[in-house]
C-alpha cells in the first residue's frame, strides 16, 4: 500500500482522500498539492541560484515537482485501494493532479528560467490538454498529450519555454506526447488529419494565454466541425471496424484489451466523440440532452465506464506502467483488488470477467443504439445499397423496413401481443433482415411481458424452437435474444451462463457464446458447408436424425456451469424441467436429458481411453444403449469441440472420434461379444500379410509369431508394417527409427525399435521433451524375443505434424539419452516452464486407478496442469517403482492435461492392492509437485 506523505512538522495529519464521482470535479486541488507552499519552496530555493546555468536551476524546480507529484500520487493510490471502484474520481484527480505540475512548469518557465518583462503580442502561448488528458480522463500512466499553442510562427522566448517544460516533464517520468502549432496549422492539420482533428475536439485549456484557447474554439467550432460531421462520424466508425477486427472482432476475447476492444473504452469515447462533434457536449450526460440516450441507457453508460476504467486502472497500478491487456495474470490481480471473491463453485476472477463481458455487451448494446439515433437524423449513411433492398422478401404485417433494417411498425400494438417479442426475431431469420436498434430497444424495454404464462404458451415454443429449426443461421437470433435479455427472460435457466467465463486457456468463449458457437456449427454442418470436415457427422444427419432433440441438447448441454455439482448432472436436471416446457414429447425429454447427462462420455472416452481395447468399447457400447443415441451423441460431440475455439478440433480427434463410432456401431449391431481380442488379433495379422505380400513366407510367419496378443490388437496395420521394417534383420545394440509424417492425424507417427530395458518407455518420453515433440499418444511393447516396440505420436508446440527434417537431431537426442550422455532430467530443467500470464490458472491434481476399464490393464488417469517435462516426470516415477507401461494417451485442454497409462506391475498382474496404489499416488503427486516448482523459477 502506498504510504501517505507524512505531514509537515507542526501541522495536523492530512485526513484521507475521499474521491468524487465526477470526473471534472474529483477533489480539491490543495488535497493533491500545496500550490502556494511548492511555489514558495521552490523560489526560496531558485533565489539561491542565480548565477548558475539553466540545467542546474530547472534540477531546482524538478527536485520540488517529483515530491509534490510522489505525495500527490501516493495519496491518489490509498484513496483508490480503500474504494477499488471510484475510478472516475481517480482518473479525474489524476488529470487534475497532472494539470497542476505543468501548470507549475509553465508558471517557473516563464517567470524564472525564462522571464520576459514585456511580452509582445507574438510572445503569447496557451497550453492545451488534448486526447484522453484533454477529457480529464486519466490512467496512472497515461500519456501526457498536450498542444503548445501560439498566434503566429513560434517565437525563440516560446521555443525555450517549451523546450524547459518539456526537459522538466521528462524528468518527472512523464510520458509527454506534444505539439507546438499555430491556430492556422490546427486548422490545416485538422482539415487533413481525422487523428489531429479528434485530439482537437477534446481540447482543454491547462494554462497560458487563455485567449488564444478560446480564438481556436472559435474557429474550429465556426471552419471546421459545423460543416463536416458526416465526414468525422464515418471516419470514426470505420475507425471503430478496423479497431475491432485487429482485436479480433468479437466481445468475448479471453484476454480483451480494456481500450481498444471490442465493447472497450475506445467504443464509449467514440460515442461522446461524435455527440461532442455534433453538439458540443462537454460530457456524455449531454448525449441525454440531446435525445440519443435516454436516462436509463446513460445510466448502463455511465455503469460500463466506470467499470471499465476502474479495470483499466488498476492494471496500471499492478504492471507499474501502461497496460491496457487483461491478461490471464492480471485478471486475477484485478478482481482481487476490486473486491471479488470465490463463491459458488467459482473463483473470483470468473465472476469479475463475467461483469466484465456483460458490461461489454451493453457497450454494444448502447452503440446500436445511439447509432440508430443518428440514422434517425440522416447523418450516417444507409447500410445497405438500395439494389440489395429491393431483392429482400416482403415483410409481414406489422413490421417495415427502415434504414435496410426490420423495425416495428406501431410499437404499441407490436406489444399488445407479447409473442410478437418473439415473432420479431423469427421475422429476421425468415426475411434475412437485420433487426433495427429501435426494434431492439422495444424488446429490452418489454422483457417483463416474458412471463411463466408466456413460457408455457404452446405457440411461444414453437416459435422459439423454429429459430433453431426452420430458417437457418440459428446463432443470429440466438445470439441477438441473447445480447438483449430476452433468451434469458424465456429461459431463465440460461442467465446464469450468461457470459460467465471459465478460467482456462482451453475454452476461447463465454458458456453462453459457446453454446451459440455449437448451434451454429450445427446448421453449417446441416447445411452441407462442412462436408469435408466432418463426413461422419454429415452422414449422419444427411441420413436423418431427431432434429429438434438435437438442437434443445446442444442449447442445454452446458447449462449447469458455474455451479459447485458436476455440470452435466446438474445440467441434465435442468433439461429434465426446460424440455417439456419447449414442448417436446416424453421420448424427446429423455433422449435431451441423457445427452446432456452424458454429452462428454464420447470425448472423454475417445481422448483419454485406448480405444483400441476392447474393454473400452464394450463398456462404451453399453453406456449408449442405441444406434439413436450414438448417431446423436457422435453429432453433438463434434459441435460441442469444434465450439470451444477455432483451433480445438483437429484430424487427430477427428480420427479418435470416427474409430470409436465405427468400433461402437460394429457391437450395437453385432453384439457386444463380437468385440474380443482374438478376432482383432486375427484380423490384425491378415492384414499385416496383405500389406506385406511381396515377403517370403518365412519372414511372414517368423513376423506374425514374434508378437504378443497386445501388439496386435493396440495399433494400426500402417504401424504394424513398419515395426515389420525396423525389426526386419536388426542387429544387436541397434536402435532403429521411422517418422512418418500422419497428415490426416495432424500428427507424427515416431516408431523405435531397440533391445528392451527397464525404463525405456520414461527415456524415450524425456527425448522426445528436449526435441519440442509433444506427445499425443502413445503404445509400447515387448516382442517375444526382447525388443522393445514403441510408437509415440508427436506434435509440435503448434499443435501440427512434427517436421521430419528434425528426424537427425531426433535420432541424435534418443542415442544419447540412451547412452546416458544426456540425462533428460537435467537437461529439461531450462525448458520445462509455465509461461507467467499462464500461472494463475490452477488445476488440482486428481489421479484415479481403474481396474474395470480394460481386461488386462490397470489404468492410472493423471489430471492436472501441462508443462513439458511432466510425461518424462510421471513415466519415470513409474519406471522407478517397477511399473510396465504399455500405452499412454494424451489428452490436453489447454493448460490441462490428462494421462491415462495402461499398466502392469513386474510380474503381469493388474495393480489390485490399495497400499501399493496409495503408495504409487503419493509418489506420483510429489514428481508433479517437485516439476511444478521447479517450473515456477522460470
Amino acid at each position: 500500500m502506498p504510504q501517505e506523505a507524512s505531514a509537515a512538522p507542526g501541522s495536523e495529519p492530512r485526513l484521507p482522500l475521499i474521491l468524487s464521482d465526477d470526473n471534472r470535479n474529483p477533489c480539491a486541488a490543495e488535497d493533491l498539492i500545496d500550490s502556494a507552499a511548492l511555489r514558495a519552496a521552490i523560489l526560496s530555493d531558485l533565489a539561491g541560484t542565480a548565477g548558475a546555468d539553466a540545467p542546474a536551476r530547472r534540477a531546482v524546480v524538478v527536485r520540488h515537482l517529483a515530491q509534490a507529484q510522489a505525495q500527490g500520487n501516493a495519496r491518489l493510490a490509498e484513496a483508490f485501494a480503500a474504494a477499488p471502484r471510484a475510478a472516475r474520481g481517480l482518473v479525474g484527480a489524476q488529470s487534475l493532479l497532472t494539470d497542476l505540475l505543468v501548470s507549475a512548469a509553465f508558471e517557473m518557465a516563464t517567470t524564472q528560467l525564462h522571464p520576459v518583462p514585456v511580452p509582445t503580442m507574438a510572445e503569447r502561448l496557451s497550453v492545451l490538454a488534448v486526447g484522453g488528458y484533454g477529457r480529464a480522463e486519466m490512467a496512472p500512466h497515461s500519456d501526457v498529450d498536450l498542444l503548445f499553442l501560439t498566434p503566429w510562427k513560434i517565437t525563440p522566448w516560446a521555443e525555450s519555454v517549451i523546450e524547459s517544460m518539456l526537459y522538466m516533464l521528462w524528468d518527472l517520468r512523464l510520458k509527454v506526447g506534444h505539439a507546438s502549432r499555430t491556430i492556422k496549422d490546427c486548422l490545416r492539420l485538422a482539415h487533413e488529419d481525422m487523428t489531429i482533428r479528434t485530439a482537437l475536439l477534446e481540447r482543454r485549456y491547462i494554462t497560458g494565454d487563455k485567449g488564444l484557447s478560446q480564438e481556436l474554439h472559435l474557429l474550429l467550432q465556426k471552419e471546421l466541425f459545423a460543416s463536416t460531421a458526416p465526414q468525422f462520424i464515418e471516419a470514426k466508425l470505420s475507425e471503430r471496424a478496423e479497431r475491432h477486427r485487429k482485436q479480433g472482432g468479437q466481445r468475448y476475447v479471453l484476454e480483451p484489451n480494456v481500450k481498444e476492444g471490442k465493447g472497450g473504452l475506445r467504443d464509449l469515447q467514440t460515442l461522446y466523440w461524435i455527440g461532442k462533434y455534433l453538439h458540443g457536449s462537454e460530457s456524455a450526460a449531454g448525449l441525454v440532452q440531446h435525445g440519443l440516450f435516454t436516462p436509463e441507457e446513460y445510466y448502463r453508460f455511465r455503469a460500463a465506464e466506470t467499470f471499465l476504467w476502474s479495470v483499466r486502472c488498476h492494471l496500471h497500478y499492478i504492471a507499474g506502467r501502461a497496460m491496457d491487456q487483461l491478461t490471464f495474470d492480471m485478471q486475477v490481480e484485478v478482481a482481487e483488488r476490486m473486491g471479488y471473491e470465490d463463491t459458488g463453485g467459482r473463483r473470483a476472477v470468473e465472476h469479475f470477467m463475467q461483469d466484465y463481458f456483460r458490461h461489454a455487451t451493453r457497450v454494444g448494446e448502447l452503440t446500436r443504439i445511439f447509432l440508430t439515433a443518428l440514422e434517425a437524423r440522416h447523418v450516417k449513411k444507409a447500410p445497405l445499397l438500395e439494389g440489395l433492398l429491393k431483392r429482400r422478401r416482403k415483410v409481414r404485417p406489422g413490421y417495415k423496413v427502415l434504414h435496410g433494417r426490420l423495425t416495428v411498425a406501431e410499437p404499441a400494438e407490436f406489444i399488445a401481443d407479447k409473442l410478437n417479442l418473439l415473432r420479431l426475431f423469427d421475422e429476421g431469420l425468415r426475411t434475412g433482415l437485420l433487426i433495427h436498434p429501435d426494434a431492439m430497444r422495444l424488446v429490452t424495454a418489454n422483457l417483463h411481458l416474458i412471463d411463466e404464462d408466456m413460457r408455457q404458451d404452446p405457440e411461444a415454443q414453437h416459435i422459439f424452437l423454429d429459430l433453431m429449426l426452420k430458417h437457418g443461421n440459428p446463432e443470429r437470433a440466438l445470439r441477438r435474444m441473447n445480447e438483449l435479455g430476452a433468451l434469458s427472460a424465456f429461459l431463465p435457466e440460461f442467465e446464469p451462463i450468461v457470459a460467465m467465463m471459465q478460467f482456462n486457456v482451453y475454452h476461447h468463449y463465454t458458456v453462453d457464446e459457446h453454446i451459440i458457437q455449437c448451434i451454429s456449427i450445427l446448421d453449417r454442418i446441416e447445411r452441407g458447408e462442412l462436408v469435408e470436415e466432418h463426413p461422419l457427422s454429415s452422414g449422419i444427419l444427411k441420413a436423418g436424425v431427431n432434429r429438434k432433440v438435437l438442437y434443445v441438447a446442444l442449447l442445454l448441454h452446458d447449462i449447469g456451469k458455474g455451479r459447485p455439482e458436476d455440470h452435466a448432472i446438474l445440467g441434465a436436471q435442468i433439461a429434465r424441467r426446460v424440455a417439456p416446457r419447449l414442448g417436446l414429447s416424453a421420448d424427446d425429454c429423455e433422449t435431451v436429458e441423457w445427452l446432456v447427462r452424458y454429452h462428454l462420455l464420447m470425448s472423454d472416452t475417445a481422448q483419454k481411453r485406448d480405444i483400441s481395447d476392447p474393454r473400452t468399447v464394450r463398456s462404451f457400447a453399453r453406456m449408449v444403449g442405441t444406434r439413436k443415441r450414438l448417431d446423436l451423441l457422435t453429432v453433438l460431440t463434434v459441435c460441442d469441440i469444434r465450439g470451444v475455439g477455432p483451433n480445438t478440433w483437429n484430424n487427430w480427434k477427428a480420427t479418435l472420434l470416427r474409430q470409436l463410432h465405427g468400433a461402437t456401431a460394429d457391437a450395437l449391431e453385432n453384439g457386444l461379444e463380437a468385440v474380443s481380442r482374438s478376432m482383432r488379433e486375427n484380423e490384425a495379422k491378415r492384414a499385416l500379410r496383405d500389406a506385406l505380400a511381396d515377403w517370403p513366407r518365412a519372414d511372414l510367419k517368423a513376423e506374425t509369431d514374434r508378437h504378443y496378443g497386445p501388439y496386435w490388437q493396440g495399433l494400426p496395420t500402417e504401424t504394424h508394417v513398419a515395426f515389420a521394417r525396423l525389426l526386419r534383420g536388426i542387429g544387436a545394440g541397434e536402435v532403429r527409427i521411422d517418422l512418418h509424417p500422419e497428415e490426416g492425424h495432424d500428427a507424427t507417427r515416431a516408431a523405435f525399435v531397440l533391445e528392451d530395458h527397464p525404463g525405456i518407455f520414461s527415456r524415450l518420453a524425456g527425448a522426445l521433451a528436449l526435441v519440442g515433440a509433444n506427445v499425443v499418444d502413445a503404445r509400447t511393447y515387448t516382442s517375444k524375443d526382447g525388443y522393445a516396440t514403441a510408437v509415440f505420436w508427436v506434435q509440435d508446440a503448434d499443435g501440427h505434424p512434427y517436421e521430419v527434417s528434425r528426424l537427425p537431431r531426433l535420432r541424435q537426442m534418443i542415442e544419447k539419452t540412451l547412452r546416458g550422455e544426456v540425462v533428460a532430467r537435467e537437461a529439461l530443467k531450462d525448458r520445462d516452464k509455465v509461461k507467467k500470464r499462464e500461472r494463475a490458472f490452477r488445476f488440482p491434481t486428481t489421479i484415479t486407478f481403474d481396474n474395470e476399464g480394460s481386461d488386462i490393464y490397470t489404468i492410472i488417469e493423471v489430471d492436472t496442469r501441462d508443462r513439458p517435462g511432466l510425461l518424462y516426470d510421471l513415466t519415470r516415477t513409474l519406471a522407478a517403482n517397477n511399473i510396465y507401461i504399455a500405452s499412454a494417451v494424451i489428452a490436453t485442454f489447454g493448460a490441462q492435461v490428462v494421462d491415462s497409462f495402461y499398466v502392469k506391475d513386474a510380474f503381469g498382474l493388474k495393480l489390485h492392492q490399495k497400499a501399493r496404489q496409495d503408495s504409487l499416488e503419493k509418489k506420483l503427486r510429489q514428481a508433479i509437485a517437485e516439476g511444478a516448482e521447479r517450473a515456477k523459477q522460470g
